[in-house]
């Protein structure tokens, strides 16, 4: 017995730094057993089962864990216009209205997001966090922003299409006008000619119808005059007997 109690204290002498560590926060209890020399084996008790070995947290109690979140920070427009260059972003999430665009970007490396707002192309705010729940409400606001910039962008292209719309149907009113009116001097033009044929054709038949009536006035007193001539002649004629 006394061997083996020698034993098991070389044992705890030569064991690694984190066991020996281990010991000294919950020591183990070994059952202790007198034995006589006159016991007999068989009558030997089982030893008591052993108390359970209390695990060792990673952190130690009582020392507040710091949270692996980076807060939301301003980043240099160079540092990501380098990145971008080098292609060593990923593209996680995008937004565009005309001239504004966001960007939601990752870089495994460091395991950092950013959130980017570009006008015309150009990178114009950048803001980056190591987490995504801070670096999403940077690019939501960020597409707030570009929505709310290109607002005006959106009612200057649908005024101008309007105003399009109205200058093509004001063209299109203006031909048809035109058209109408041209119609309506063509017409006017025909109706005067017309009109001074009409003028010359009654005229005309004046004229004609005047002629009419003397000639055949005339007529009538050349027939009249070849009757009375016709009647003079006759009456000259003798009367002769007839023979039957």
């Amino acid at each position: 017995m006394k061997s083996l109690l020698s034993r098991r204290g070389s044992v705890l002498d030569n064991a690694p730094s984190f066991l020996v560590r281990q010991k000294m926060h919950s020591p183990d209890r070994f059952p202790t057993h007198e034995i006589d020399a006159d016991d007999d084996p068989k009558d030997e008790k089982l030893p008591a089962a052993p108390s359970p070995t209390r695990v060792t947290p990673l952190r130690p109690a009582g020392v507040p864990v710091q949270s692996s979140t980076r807060q939301l920070q301003a980043a240099q427009i160079a540092e990501i216009e380098w990145l971008v260059q080098q292609g060593s972003l990923s593209t996680f999430r995008e937004f565009e209205s005309f001239g504004y665009s966001a960007s939601l970007l990752f870089y495994p490396r460091d395991l950092t997001y950013y959130a980017v707002l570009y006008h015309e192309g150009d990178v114009w705010r950048v803001l980056k966090a190591g987490d995504i729940d801070a670096a999403e409400p940077a690019f939501r606001h960020f597409i707030e922003q570009a929505m709310r910039f290109a607002e005006a962008e959106m009612r200057r292209a649908h005024l101008e299409a309007q105003n399009e719309q109205f200058s093509r149907l004001i063209a299109e009113s203006e031909a048809q006008i035109e058209r109408v009116r041209v119609d309506l001097n063509r017409g006017s033009e025909h109706d005067q000619e017309v009109a001074l044929k009409q003028q010359e054709v009654r005229k005309t038949l004046a004229q004609l119808e005047g002629r009419r009536v003397a000639a055949q006035a005339q007529l009538n007193k050349l027939r009249r005059q070849a009757h009375q001539l016709d009647t003079t002649v006759n009456e000259s004629v003798p009367h002769l007997p007839s023979l039957r």
